[in-house]
């Protein structure tokens, strides 16, 4: 049975708080592709977040890219038909994340421009969030990249980031996922690579 609007926005905030985020991302192929997860997931106790929702994520930064030098990244994320909305800042490093809902996007577009950010990039993906226990999984499908996967858990704790990590590993194992799977770059990055 899906999620009712209210569940979905507890479950949201109670797995993804947090001023940290340990993720691993993974690029699908023939040893393992989106179907064959689909299927190993199924085997496992797991619930189902959103199905197939679109993303919208638009990046803002400084004219002269204060945010891009300090390792840092400003998100407004909309995603389609959830109608969940998410003001998201990264960095700096890749641990480093935290995420607020937000209810209203214009709003929040006007208020940065008000304080002198400007959108620099847009980025739009098909998401599937999955909660596997206390991690959390999403199927991604970008145009031009192909399909990925991401095992991720979220914490205030900073000493456990490690150990975290480490669990990760042995969760992405269950699934068949491997270290020459691992994909380092972000989806921004990974956009800059493929014409628009």
């Amino acid at each position: 049975m899906p999620f009712t609007l209210s569940e979905r926005h507890y479950a949201m905030s109670q797995h993804f708080q947090g001023k940290y985020e340990v993720e691993l991302k993974f690029r699908l192929n023939e040893s393992c592709s989106k179907q064959q997860l689909l299927e190993r997931l199924n085997a496992m106790e797991h619930e189902c977040m959103f199905a197939d929702n679109q993303e919208d994520d638009c990046y803002f930064d400084t004219p002269d890219g204060q945010l891009a030098a300090a390792d840092k990244s400003l998100c407004i994320r909309e995603m389609q038909p959830s109608n969940n909305l998410l003001w998201i800042l990264k960095g700096p490093g890749t641990d480093c994340c935290e995420a607020v809902n937000i209810s209203d996007a214009a709003r929040a577009h006007s208020m940065l421009s008000a304080m002198g950010y400007v959108p620099v990039q847009r980025l739009q993906k098909r998401r599937c969030i999955y909660f596997i226990g206390k991690w959390h999984m999403t199927l991604d499908s970008l145009a031009g990249l192909g399909d990925f996967a991401e095992l991720a858990i979220m914490t205030d704790d900073s000493d456990k980031l490690e150990q975290l990590r480490s669990e990760l590993w042995q969760l992405a194992a269950r699934f068949g996922l491997t270290q020459a799977m691992l994909e380092p770059c972000s989806y921004r990055q990974l956009c800059r690579t493929i014409p628009y």
